[in-house]
Formats: structure tokens, sequence, C-alpha cells
């Protein structure tokens, strides 16, 4: 077999060829690995929606996209998931809302009772310093110093630094900052979907 040249030509072949090639194999091993990772995505939600409504046998009954402007007229999106215990009784919804924390987005998962009242929250997702703005995890969950579990943020929650009643991260003010308002807008979509639900009279069939 002839030996290629070594001139710019044939190593700009043999580059292109390699950089194919590899495009490939990501491209196949990707393939591979998206129905796993979806899976495991849904499982994640499924479980969250469960811990921050406290029931483990229920169902989603309809799951609502809200799009609302915050304070600077940026639109964000909401997922609203009405669910429904074993015996058809309304829990409330769960609800996915996202913010900008100290190092990232903060995504949250908050349960809420058909009054309005935080059964449960889980993060989803955050880029948080370890050990501090990470620590919201478990900081405003019961019986925790910044515990609001079973409040209404039909009064926006703040931190008390700004006035309000919940205690902020120590050393993180602007994390804590960042979850209160990822609550109080879960809350305004919560809302917000109810009010179109019986502004529209649409009855919300079960995802199964």
């Amino acid at each position: 077999m002839k030996k290629l040249e070594s001139s710019l030509l044939n190593m700009v072949l043999v580059l292109t060829s390699v950089a194919v090639i590899m495009g490939g194999i990501l491209a196949f091993v990707n393939h591979l690995t998206e129905g796993p990772i979806a899976e495991q995505k849904a499982k994640v939600l499924a479980d969250g929606i469960k811990a921050v409504l406290v029931c483990d046998n229920l169902t989603v009954t309809a799951t609502d996209t809200v799009r609302q402007r915050d304070a600077k007229g940026k639109e964000a999106i909401y997922i609203v998931y009405q669910t429904q215990d074993a015996k058809g009784n309304k829990l409330g919804a769960a609800v996915e809302s996202t913010t900008g924390g100290f190092g990232g987005d903060l995504k949250v998962l908050v349960g809420f009772n058909p009054e309005g009242k935080i059964l449960g929250y889980t993060l989803l997702e955050h880029a948080e310093t370890p050990g501090l703005g990470a620590k919201a995890d478990k900081w405003f969950q019961k019986g925790e110093k910044g515990d609001i579990i079973g409040k209404s943020p039909a009064t926006p929650l703040t931190v008390s630094k700004d006035g309000g009643q919940i205690d902020a991260i120590t050393a993180s003010t602007i994390t804590s900052r960042a979850f209160l308002l990822a609550v109080n807008n879960a809350y305004n979509a919560y809302k917000g979907a109810l009010e179109t639900d019986a502004h529209t009279g649409a009855t919300p069939q079960i995802k199964k």
C-alpha cells in the first residue's frame, strides 16, 4: 500500500475523516442514551410530584403550561401538574418554576393544596455553591430554620432581611431570595391555571 505523502491537503483530509467518524460515533451514543435519560428524568419528576404533594398514590389529571411575565417584563414558563388521589379527591398541584440563583438557574417543584398552601417542595436543578446555596434543598423544609411548609404565598414570601418572615440561608441571601421568588411565581402560576380552567370550563383528562 502506497504511503500518503505528507502534505497539507492529506492532513486536512485525514483530520476531516477523523472528525466525521467521531461525530458519527457520538451521534450513535447519544441516540442510545437518549431514551434512558428521558426515562430517568420522567421518574425523577414523578417521584418529585409525589414527594411535594405528600401522597404516594396519586394521578396527574392535567398538565397546564402557564406563561407569565415578571416585574421586568420577561416571560417565564411554568408547568402545572393538577392531581387527585386514589378516591378522586383533588390534591392540588405541583408546579415547576425556574429563577436565576447565585450560580445559575434554580428550578424548583412546589406542591400546593387546593387552598394554595405549600405542602412540600424539592429542587429539580441548581448550580449553587455546595455547602451554601445548595442548602436550599433542606433549609426551607418543615421544621428547619426557613420552614415554608403550610404557608401561603398569597402574600409573597420574603426573607427577614427584606422585611419578611423567612430566615435566609446563612451567607446565601441571594439564593434564598431566588428560591422564594421561584415559590411565589409557582403560586401565581397555580392560581393562573385554576382561573383559566374555571374560565374555559375545560374538563381535564387523566394522563396515562
